[in-house]
């Protein structure tokens, strides 16, 4: 286990461990609001959207309408990687992450005040879109940088694995505290849920940002960051740079998340429409096997960050892809059952080859990129993934669907991802326990 070279204004062991703590609560709690603000945007989509905004449209054109305005987040998401990647390279981490913040935050918060369409009509949609869109912006630019501020206090190689995955940590507790916030309001507004209940943990979010603000603008940028400052590397058109120098690992950390994000945004964004028009289960049953399934994931994140310091990067993230790629035949073939129980335990169980992967997913791809590009680089690949992964998911989903009236033509779509993602992955290079400060050709 190598000890790194923190270069800049070394600070004593026990400072150090103590800023590696404020830096991975910062990233994680930010994260957690930010992906809060995105999943409740993901969760009321499938709950209220197709009604209140596309009233006059078919059931299954609805639904179809309403997650094309959910995959428009999903299409800024590269937009924001490129504008927060470029000034998080260029001014720093901490900076950028405050920015992304405010901006996801105030995009959520207004989406509470958007008329529906018997107020506005189709107006209403549009500025959901255009909402939708600055939310995609914003969470575009913040994974890259809370990894960063994370793995980047790290003093040794040995750990990469286990302090990158507790931002990835902030995607569950966000996923957690949307679906709470929905059922909570869910059960206190009953039949008034479409009418004013789902605005309210939209208009709660500003609070939440306050928090996340506290907590950022206490922290002191990364040494590595400082590092480069001082020694006059920093990059600069690190965008630019990037794609001229490192358009592989791009391509390639794109391609390795189809098998873990396609699947997650069908797991736990299409199974609402899909259970409650389908198999007529209720709303906030799904809502707590949701929450359930998130809860599990506290756990399972970090610990499979901290086996792939153990085993490689590349090897634990491989068997999570093929899992996922079997597991979606399991998966609706319990969802089809129309047991309670059987359908609750499919869904609990949804989130672990997700977890899998996505624990050390955000060590494997941040390692794959030399310092003075890293936040441009992660970025890109990182978001890329939205558009022909996440976004689309749950669209494809319901397509297949309607086109072949079974739900097995979705798990044969998550069985390509899991291929895809295999060869990807197959492609890269492991960094798992090597030094990734030196120039990489």
């Amino acid at each position: 286990m190598a000890t790194i070279d923190l270069g800049v204004g070394v600070l004593p062991e026990q400072e150090h461990s103590k800023q590696l703590r404020r830096a991975i609560l910062a990233s994680t709690v930010g994260t957690a609001i930010e992906w809060y603000d995105f999943f409740l945007y993901s969760t009321v989509t499938g709950l209220v959207f197709a009604r209140m905004f596309f009233p006059q449209s078919e059931p299954l054109v609805g639904t179809l309408e309403a997650f094309a305005v959910y995959a428009v987040g999903f299409l800024a998401r590269p937009i924001g990687a490129a504008i927060f990647g470029h000034y998080g390279d260029r001014i720093g981490r901490k900076s950028t992450l405050i920015a992304t913040l405010l901006l996801m935050g105030i995009a959520t918060f207004l989406v509470a005040l958007v008329p529906t369409y018997d107020s506005i009509g189709i107006w209403g949609a549009v500025i959901l879109t255009a909402l939708r869109f600055i939310q995609g912006v914003g969470v575009g630019g913040e994974w890259g940088g809370s990894v960063l501020l994370s793995m980047e206090w790290a003093r040794t190689t040995g750990h990469r694995g286990f302090i990158a995955s507790w931002p990835q940590f902030g995607v569950p507790c966000g996923l957690f505290l949307a679906n709470l916030a929905v059922l909570v309001f869910s059960w206190l507004s009953g039949d008034q849920f479409l009418t004013w209940g789902w605005r309210i943990p939209f208009l709660l979010s500003i609070v939440l940002v306050a928090v996340g603000l506290w907590i950022r603008l206490g922290i002191m940028e990364t040494p590595i960051f400082s590092k480069l400052v001082a020694e006059n590397k920093v990059e600069r058109m690190p965008m630019l740079q990037v794609i001229r120098s490192q358009p592989k690992e791009i391509l390639l950390c794109a391609l390795l998340r189809m098998a873990e994000q396609a699947p997650f945004y069908i797991f736990t964004a299409f199974i609402f429409s899909y259970g409650v028009g389908t198999l007529k289960t209720s709303r906030d049953f799904l809502l707590v096997a949701v929450l359930s399934a998130s809860l599990l994931a506290f756990f399972a994140i970090p610990l499979f960050g901290h086996i792939s310091d153990l085993i490689g990067r590349k090897r634990m993230y491989m068997i999570g892809a093929a899992t996922i790629g079997v597991y979606g035949f399991i998966y609706f073939g319990l969802l089809n059952t129309g047991s309670a129980a059987l359908i609750f335990l499919a869904i609990i169980l949804s989130l672990i080859p997700h977890n899998m992967m996505y624990g050390p997913q955000a060590a494997l791809i941040a390692e794959s990129f030399t310092g003075r590009l890293r936040y441009s680089g992660a970025s890109l690949g990182y978001q890329l993934a939205s558009v022909i992964a996440g976004g689309p998911a749950p669209l494809i989903a319901a397509w297949l669907f309607g086109r072949y009236g079974t739900a097995y033509a979705i798990a044969f779509y998550i069985l390509a991802c899991s291929v895809l993602s295999l060869i990807a992955t197959a492609l890269m290079t492991d960094y798992t326990g090597k030094d990734i400060e030196g120039e990489y050709e």
